[in-house]
């Protein structure tokens, strides 16, 4: 009888010890992947990345129509991009950029709600730093899993880099149309200048793209999108980038 209630006993502790070590090589992995992370965020904040998680999938994705398609896209370092685009995409993206520590959380509430209301993931709160969080490492879905994995990217980068890094990377690997990345390429694009020499209103109509680069870069006489640049133009005096 001794001998049978220990069998019993051994065979409920097995579901235990299982469900225990596969939530320890879970924890493990997750702990590895930050890791990962953290390793690509300290190297990022000294060298350049000559692309993107975002830009790769886009790659990907023009390919699959085109084989050969490549994507337009030249870093330029912060000093030969025009103060005007800086102060625009600020205005634009991140008004509290200065002040924040790579989250905002009002901003994240009030999407929340917003998103209550519609009854699905809409709206993402997002500041530059978590927008840099998702192109250099996330695909562009929205879930409140990647949401939550951008947050802690988002910390990372803000505790190693300066703002003006953080800057200088978002501006290099934003897109700014179908397979145009980066403040070079996208001025070059749109105006057929360089960065260095976008004027106030060419900044902010190209920061005005940013919550749909693909789709103002096809439809560049949208009122909504002329609408949006007026808004960024007249904020961009309250604005000291880095």
């Amino acid at each position: 009888m001794k001998r049978k209630a220990r069998a019993r006993a051994a065979s409920r502790r097995r579901p235990l010890r299982w469900v225990a070590s596969s939530l320890t090589l879970l924890g493990c992995a997750v702990l590895l992947l930050q890791l990962w992370y953290f390793a690509h965020v300290l190297w990022w904040s000294r060298f350049d990345p000559a692309s993107t998680r975002f830009m790769r999938t886009e790659m990907a994705r023009l390919r699959e129509s085109d084989p050969k398609r490549e994507l337009r896209h030249r870093w330029v370092d912060y000093e030969r991009i025009s103060p005007n685009l800086a102060r625009a995409v600020i205005a634009s993206e991140d008004a509290s950029f200065s002040d924040h520590d790579g989250v905002d959380w009002d901003a994240i509430e009030r999407a929340r709600e917003r998103n209550r209301r519609k009854g699905r993931v809409v709206f993402g709160g997002s500041t530059i730093t978590m927008q840099l969080a998702k192109n250099l490492f996330l695909s562009g879905e929205r879930s409140y899993l990647r949401k939550a994995q951008e947050l802690v990217i988002a910390y990372m980068i803000e505790t190693v880099m300066t703002k003006r890094r953080i800057l200088e990377l978002y501006l290099n690997v934003a897109e700014w149309g179908v397979g145009v990345f980066g403040a070079e390429a996208g001025a070059r694009h749109h105006y057929g200048v360089s960065a260095a020499q976008l004027a106030r209103g060419q900044a902010a109509r190209m920061a005005a793209m940013l919550p749909r680069p693909r789709y103002y870069d096809a439809h560049p006489e949208s009122p909504v999108l002329a609408r949006r640049a007026a808004i960024v133009s007249r904020r961009m005096g309250a604005v000291d980038p880095p």
